[in-house]
């Protein structure tokens, strides 16, 4: 559904780009996406929020000081809406994750915290205070899907599915597993062997565009990097790209049923 008023626990419900040029990362994605941006002010800087069709999208704000002494590349972070975030973390620990950043306030929008899950990839928990998170998915210029491509799938899946309450199912595409993370009977997000195998596990996000192979040239001409050339896929024609400033994502064109 692609307006959203609220989201069950365990489902992705909002990503933000941590940039090394916050600027330039907004003239990036305003361009590719057409998003515009609610820029609002924070005790640590600006929290750009990416505005598509009048639905929140996504949030861009600039490094962290510690991320930017590591001369870390941009990246974006996925989060997933809890109950309580203090209940999580103490499952977090239970289920062998680590927390790296406690749970704390932010302002009235919601209580968050950075966890690391078993296998390396960090994501942030989100509990809803006047921010639910993305009010506009499933569209052309939104997020459609997020996956955890890992090398420990099967202990990704028990993980998840402690923290979470979620359940599983598997199928094959292309001969490798993938494992679908499922709250009640709707698939909120998923797990794949990571095909890199010096890439770091890491939670992957995928937007929603009219044309793939239109987005992904666009998307070059404005700096980025083509890491994988539009491909045909079961469920649409998809690319991963790199923004100009390292952020890696995926565009995809979902074909009508």
């Amino acid at each position: 559904m692609p307006v959203r008023s609220s989201y069950v626990q365990g489902t992705p419900n909002w990503i933000d780009l941590s940039a090394t040029d916050q600027d330039a990362a907004k003239a990036f994605y305003g361009d590719l996406f057409g998003w515009t941006f609610d820029d609002q002010p924070m005790p640590e800087g600006v929290y750009s929020m990416a505005v598509k069709d009048g639905g929140l999208v996504a949030a861009i704000s600039v490094q962290p000081p510690d991320q930017a002494a590591q001369l870390a590349p941009a990246t974006w972070n996925t989060y997933f809406a809890v109950d309580d975030v203090d209940a999580a973390l103490a499952r977090v620990d239970a289920a062998g994750g680590k927390t790296v950043m406690a749970a704390f306030d932010v302002m009235d929008a919601g209580r968050m915290a950075f966890i690391i899950d078993p296998t390396g990839a960090p994501l942030a928990l989100w509990q809803a205070g006047s921010h639910i998170g993305a009010t506009l998915v499933n569209e052309a210029g939104s997020v459609i899907w997020n996956d955890l491509r890992t090398d420990d799938v099967a202990g990704a899946a028990t993980f998840y599915e402690a923290v979470f309450g979620l359940t599983t199912g598997s199928q094959d595409w292309d001969d490798a597993p993938y494992i679908s993370l499922k709250a009640g009977d709707e698939a909120v997000a998923g797990i794949s062997v990571r095909a890199d195998e010096n890439a770091p596990n890491a939670w992957h996000i995928y937007f929603e565009v009219a044309n793939t192979e239109t987005v992904t040239a666009r998307a070059r001409s404005l700096g980025a990097t083509v890491i994988l050339e539009p491909i045909e896929t079961p469920i649409g024609p998809m690319a991963i790209l790199a923004d100009p400033q390292g952020a890696i994502f995926n565009v995809i064109a979902v074909a009508s049923s």
